[in-house]
C-alpha cells in the first residue's frame, strides 16, 4: 500500500497508488467543492470508478481505503478501458474502537462495565461531528468514564443524547409516533441500554465464535449484563454510537441526492462518452444509491453500481414492501436508472448489520418490543436485495466464474472473503479484496 500522508489532493502525491485519481468533496448539505469537481471533469478516462466511503474519523482513513481497494484494478480491466479513480469525501465519523482489517489491530469487545470511556480520537471526532456541543459531549464522556451505578445518571445520559439528535427532551413516549426520530432515542433509556448491551454481547460472541456472551441473563424483563446498572454502560456508549449513525444515515442520503447525483449529471453532460461505475461501502452505499434519484430519464452514464456491506434496507429497491403492499422502498425502481446491474455484496459475518442495524431499525416504533429480529428490518449488506422479483442470488464463486447479470438487482454472498473483524462491527469493514474488485469489473463489463 502506498504511503498515505496527511494531505489530500489530486493526481500524484495523494497517497493513492493508481491514477488518474481525484476526489469529490462534499459538505454536510451536499454542496460540492467546485475545484474537486473540475479535477474529475479533466480526467482522461473511458470509465470512472466513483467510490464513497462509509463512516470514517478522518480523511486519511478514506485515503487508505481507496488506495487499498483500487490497487488491483489496472491488472483486471481490458485493453480498451482507461480507468479514472474518484474518491468521494463527505463528512462522517468512525468510533476508533471499530477495527478496520488490514489497517489496525482488532480491538476487544467493549464489554459492558469495561472499555466504555471515550478515547481521545473518538472524543475529538465527536466534537467535529457535532460542533458547538462541547458541554454536552464533555458530560457524556465524563459519565462513560465514571460509569455511576445510578438510574439518574442513565436518564441524564439519555437526555443528552436526545439533545444531540434534535429530539426535544420533554417528548418521550409521544415521540415514538413521529417517524423522523427512532424510538431508540425516546423510549426508557434503561431498557434501551439493556437491549444494546445484549446486542454487544451477541456481536462479541459472533465475532469470536463463542457462546451467548458475557455473563448475560436473557430471561424475562429483568435482563442484566455483568450485574447491576454499572454493567449497562457499554449499552449507553452504543446508544451514543447509534446517535452518530442516525445523523450519518440522514446525511448520506442528502449528500447522495443533492450532491453526488447532480454532480455526476453535470459531469456526464460535459463528457458524454464517460462511463461511471459507482461503489459504496456502508453508508457510502446509501450515498451512491440515493444519487440515482438525480439521473435523468433515459440517461445511460451510470454503467454499474456495486454496494459493499450497504447500511440501508434490503427492501430499498422494492416496488412493494412485503409487510405493506401499498408502499415501496425508498429507492423503488431506481435500479432501472442504471445501464447495468446493481450488485449488493453482503456477508453474514457483518455484526454491525446483522445485530445493530435491525435492532436500531426495529426500535423506530415497532410494537413488538426492543429485542429480537424481524425480517422487515434487515440491511442490504447483511442478506442482499429482497422483494425485487427476478433478482438472482449468487455465491461469490459463481459471480466470479460466470459473471453477474447485465441489468437489474443481484445479490452476491461475499461471506467467503468478508469475514474478518472484531466486535462490535465484525467484518463490516473487511472489504479490501481482489475478489470484490473483480465483481466491480464484471458489473461494469470492463474485464479482459
Amino acid at each position: 500500500m502506498a504511503d498515505v500522508g496527511g494531505g489530500f489532493g489530486f493526481g500524484t502525491g495523494t497517497g493513492i497508488g493508481v491514477g488518474p485519481y481525484a476526489e469529490l468533496t462534499f459538505d454536510s448539505e451536499g454542496d460540492v467543492d467546485r475545484a474537486s469537481q473540475g479535477a474529475v471533469s479533466r480526467m482522461e478516462a473511458t470509465d470512472v470508478l466513483v467510490f464513497a466511503h462509509g463512516w470514517n474519523s478522518d480523511r486519511s482513513t478514506a485515503t487508505r481505503l481507496y488506495d487499498r481497494f483500487f490497487a488491483p484494478f489496472p491488472a483486471l480491466v481490458g485493453p480498451g478501458v482507461r480507468l479514472g479513480y474518484v474518491g468521494v469525501v463527505w463528512p462522517s465519523m468512525r468510533f476508533s474502537d471499530e477495527p478496520i482489517p488490514d489497517f489496525e489491530v482488532a480491538g476487544a469487545l467493549a464489554e459492558p462495565g469495561r472499555g466504555c470511556a471515550l478515547d481521545p480520537l473518538t472524543r475529538r471526532a465527536l466534537g467535529e461531528f457535532w460542533p458547538g456541543r462541547r458541554a454536552e459531549l464533555d458530560r457524556l464522556a465524563e459519565l462513560l468514564a465514571e460509569q455511576p451505578e445510578s438510574a439518574a445518571a442513565f436518564i441524564e445520559f439519555g437526555a443528552l443524547v436526545r439533545e444531540l439528535v434534535g429530539l426535544d427532551a420533554v417528548h418521550t413516549v409521544h415521540a415514538v409516533a413521529a417517524p423522523a426520530v427512532p424510538a431508540i432515542f425516546a423510549e426508557d433509556v434503561l431498557e434501551v441500554c439493556r437491549a444494546l448491551s445484549l446486542a454487544l454481547a451477541r456481536a462479541g460472541a459472533a465475532a469470536t465464535g463463542t457462546g451467548t456472551g458475557i455473563g448475560i441473563d436473557t430471561e424475562g424483563p429483568g435482563l442484566t449484563v455483568g450485574g447491576g446498572l454499572r454493567g449497562l454502560w457499554g449499552g449507553a456508549k452504543e446508544l451514543l454510537r447509534q446517535a452518530a449513525y442516525y445523523k450519518m444515515k440522514k446525511r448520506a442520503g442528502v449528500v447522495g441526492e443533492r450532491g453526488l447525483g447532480p454532480v455526476l449529471a453535470e459531469l456526464a453532460a460535459g463528457r458524454p462518452a464517460m462511463r461511471f461505475h459507482l461503489i459504496g461501502h456502508s453508508f457510502g452505499a446509501r450515498v451512491v444509491s440515493f444519487s440515482l434519484r438525480a439521473v435523468p430519464d433515459g440517461a445511460r452514464y451510470v454503467r454499474s453500481v456495486t454496494l459493499l456491506q450497504g447500511a440501508f434496507s434490503h427492501y430499498a429497491f422494492a416496488d412493494r414492501l412485503p409487510h405493506d403492499k401499498g408502499r415501496g422502498g425508498a429507492l423503488r425502481g431506481l435500479h432501472r436508472k442504471v445501464d447495468g446491474p446493481v450488485v449488493a455484496c453482503h456477508s453474514p459475518h457483518d455484526s454491525a448489520l446483522k445485530v445493530f442495524y435491525p435492532l436500531a431499525s426495529r426500535m423506530a416504533g415497532d410494537s413488538a418490543g426492543l429485542l429480537g429480529f424481524d425480517e422487515r428490518w434487515g440491511a442490504i449488506g447483511h442478506d442482499g436485495v429482497r422483494a425485487v422479483p427476478g433478482a438472482p442470488r449468487l455465491s461469490l464463486d459463481a459471480a466470479l466464474r460466470e459473471g453477474v447479470p447485465t441489468a437489474g438487482c443481484v445479490s452476491v454472498d461475499a461471506g467467503s472473503v468478508v469475514r474478518r473483524g472484531g466486535a462490535p462491527s465484525g467484518a463490516h469493514s473487511d472489504i479490501c479484496h481482489e475478489e470484490l474488485a473483480r465483481v466491480v469489473v464484471s458489473a461494469g463489463r470492463m474485464g479482459r
